[in-house]
């Protein structure tokens, strides 16, 4: 288990194929995924295939990473940093399961991720998309620092781009 980061009461690590579970069950609550744009997964055993060829770790050398509780280890969702070859742009985002909701774990990783980007990255941005109407994750990420750049149309739905500079 490779640890990227932590937190006063998180640590972030690389994925592992014991997550696919954890994904499909993510996945399949359809308020977790309601601004997402994702499908839910078919199987654990789609999901295990996802983490499987997750390939962000070795071609950019970050990802998105399991975010657990340093008390119990428990999976709680994923946070980290997305690498958009096309544009040039590294994107803070988390997902978390809904009983995880409201107890500051998705700010407390994201600043953990944003703190890792900026300290050991050497990143001089990092990004935010956010759906319109998703005003929770909204507030995770103006509590983060990030500051709103403009609102534009993105896989055919609203969405607000945030950034923070180093």
């Amino acid at each position: 288990m490779k640890i990227i980061t932590s937190s006063s009461r998180l640590f972030l690590r690389e994925f592992s194929i014991e997550d696919g579970v954890y994904f499909f069950n993510l996945n399949k609550d359809p308020e977790v995924i309601k601004y997402t744009g994702d499908p839910a997964f078919k199987s654990v055993s789609e999901a295990e295939l996802f983490i499987k060829d997750y390939s962000a770790y070795k071609d950019y050398g970050y990802g998105r990473w399991a975010v657990c509780l340093k008390e119990s280890q428990e999976f709680l969702g994923f946070c980290g940093l997305k690498y958009y070859p096309k544009d040039k742009i590294t994107e803070i985002g988390f997902r978390f399961f809904k009983d995880q909701w409201n107890k500051g774990y998705a700010t407390e990783s994201s600043l953990a991720c944003i703190n890792y980007g900026f300290s050991e990255l050497k990143l001089k941005e990092i990004y935010a998309q956010v759906h319109k109407e998703n005003y929770a994750s909204q507030r995770v990420i103006e509590k983060c620092g990030l500051h709103f750049v403009k609102e534009f149309i993105y896989h055919n739905e609203a969405t607000n781009l945030y950034r923070i500079n180093n």
